[in-house]
């Protein structure tokens, strides 16, 4: 890992009434294609017992992959830059902090 935002708590996003969320982002450097390191995010997800069930719906964990340095990708299941950045501030604050700015050279 090579920085982290600071944990902030935001409303949930979408039409579900739920709790609150713990939002924290990290920046890391990997080996892996985004694909497989979605995979491993899912994987995480599982570990920590997330269930799939209703989109938006409450969950115990959600990990996404946001930006990935100069990288667009749009396939099925895995879009880069993750297409719900433009509505979300709070994700636009966590990558302020952790020195991205999406649209500048190099993201």
């Amino acid at each position: 890992m090579l920085a982290e935002s600071p944990v902030e708590e935001t409303e949930p996003v979408g039409p579900v009434p739920q709790g609150p969320f713990l939002n924290q982002m990290l920046l890391v450097e990997t080996l892996l294609t985004p694909r497989a390191l979605l995979d491993a995010l899912l994987g995480i997800e599982g570990l920590e017992g997330r269930i799939r069930g209703e989109r938006w719906g409450p969950r115990t964990l959600d990990c996404d992959i946001v930006l990935i340095a100069g990288l667009g990708l749009d396939e099925p299941g895995l879009k880069v830059p993750h297409p719900e950045l433009p509505n979300r501030e709070f994700w636009r604050r966590e990558l302020a902090a952790l020195g991205v700015t999406p649209g500048e050279e190099g993201w």
